[in-house]
């Protein structure tokens, strides 16, 4: 069993004009970043669906240097129509959101809820 110490929050970078399904980010994992899998262990599309990616109990490839003891949850969106760091979640989406942040912070109370930037500032993910 890992142990989890963080939940990375990321986006997508998908304007509100276009869309990036699970299956889609999936193939982009796979193929173009060679990837096994998903990076990601949950993926919610703007519709509120929440999408399981890899399991908690892999590794995931969501943020360098920090895959081996988080769990990386990723929103559809994050970018305006000019590529701007934008809160693009629905309600939909908040909604789920906060419900799988809820469950997963019962199940593992010790870990830090932090944003993709907070651990690379290069990154402006999730967008908010």
């Amino acid at each position: 069993m890992r142990r989890i110490t963080l939940i990375i929050l990321h986006c997508s970078a998908t304007p509100p004009s276009s869309s990036l399904s699970f299956e889609a980010c999936r193939k982009d994992h796979i193929e173009h970043r060679g990837f096994k899998d998903i990076g990601y262990h949950y993926y919610i599309t703007r519709d509120g669906v929440l999408h399981h990616g890899r399991p908690e109990h892999q590794v995931g490839a969501h943020c360098k240097n920090h895959n081996r003891h988080s769990i990386g949850i990723c929103y559809e969106g994050g970018i305006d129509e000019n590529g701007k760091p934008a809160d693009t979640r629905t309600p939909e989406q908040l909604a789920t959101w906060y419900t799988l942040l809820t469950v997963l912070q019962h199940r593992y109370p010790k870990a830090l809820i932090v944003r993709h930037r907070d651990l690379n500032p290069q990154k402006e993910c999730p967008g908010f």
